[in-house]
Formats: C-alpha cells, sequence, structure tokens
C-alpha cells in the first residue's frame, strides 16, 4: 500500500519534499528560538508564533507538487530526519506523530480549497490547519495548558500559519513566473 501511494509522486516530486522537509527541520531551531524571546513573558510556547514559519515549508512541499499526500509526506520527512538525528526539538517517538499531523492538515486544506492549482485561500488554510494541527498535537502530548492559555496559543497558532501560508503562497507564485517550476 504504501509502495502504491508513493508512486503517485515522481522523482522531482519526492526531492521537491525531501529539501522542504530538511529547511523545515533546519530553519526550526532558529526561528524558535528567536520566537521564545517574544512569547516567553506571554507563556506561550515559542513553537506556536514560529510554526508560521516552519510550516511554511510543508505548504511549499503540496503547492509546488500539486500531488495529493506532498504535505503528510513532507511532515512524516520531518518526524524521520527529527528522530534519527536527534535535533532540537525532537519528541521522540511521538515526533512520528506530531510531525505528520500538520502535513495532514496542509492536504486536507488543499484538498478542499484547491482543486487544480494552488491558491491563496488554499495556502492561506493550509498555513492555519497545519499550525493549529501542531499547536494542538504537541499540547495534547506535552503541555496540557490550561484554556485560556491554550486558546491564546491557538488564535496566534492561526494567525502565525496564515502569514507563513500567505509567504508560501507568493514564493510559489515568483517560481512560477522565473520558469524555475512549471
Amino acid at each position: 500500500m504504501l509502495k502504491k501511494w508513493l508512486r503517485k509522486f515522481n522523482l522531482f516530486h519526492l526531492i521537491l519534499i525531501a529539501v522542504m522537509a530538511a529547511l523545515g527541520v533546519g530553519v526550526k531551531p532558529v526561528v524558535s528560538t528567536l520566537a521564545h524571546l517574544i512569547t516567553g513573558p506571554l507563556f506561550i510556547p515559542g513553537g506556536v508564533v514560529a510554526g508560521g514559519i516552519y510550516m511554511l515549508f510543508l505548504v511549499l512541499a503540496a503547492s509546488l507538487t500539486r500531488a495529493r499526500g506532498a504535505g503528510a509526506l513532507c511532515g512524516l520527512c520531518q518526524g524521520l530526519l527529527v528522530l534519527v538525528a536527534g535535533v532540537a526539538g525532537s519528541h521522540g517517538a511521538l515526533s512520528l506523530v506530531t510531525y505528520p499531523l500538520p502535513g495532514l492538515a496542509v492536504d486536507l486544506a488543499f484538498f478542499i480549497f484547491a482543486r487544480k492549482e494552488s491558491n491563496l485561500a488554499a495556502c492561506c488554510a493550509a498555513g492555519m490547519l497545519a499550525n493549529l494541527a501542531g499547536t494542538l498535537s504537541v499540547n495534547f502530548a506535552f503541555f496540557s495548558m490550561p484554556l485560556i492559555p491554550l486558546l491564546l496559543s491557538l488564535f496566534a497558532a492561526a494567525l502565525s500559519g496564515g502569514l507563513g501560508g500567505v509567504a508560501a503562497h507568493w514564493i510559489t507564485k515568483q517560481l512560477k513566473r522565473w520558469e524555475v517550476l512549471q
């Protein structure tokens, strides 16, 4: 079944997904550290605000490949990369759950909002849903925040995720305009 699913992707798509996964994992520690400066005094996890930036790579994987399941595959690659490399921010074996869930959310948003080609609404919704899924999964797995801080975190996650989705849409448009991609 996995082999059949992977056949939907050509080699270029798989390379693109792997690169987006590596960039997302690579940028996460730097961006999270900077976000902690803002969110620390508010008692909000830094990943909530920083998530808009590193969820952007999941949205880019789906937007650039336009292949169903690209977000989930990118998230799974991120989870495996974090687990194997022992990158900061690893959730241990739970990385295989907390990383693919935002990718599934990206795929859901693209399924609902973008049938043929990625658009601003699809990218924005994908970024929002991805960051919300990541925030909720990490909260349930580790933090168990009280309701008010959780709602504040979800609001910040939706805002930063939506902005990350807008950035992903802009990057996709520019790459197509420059004829880097078809």
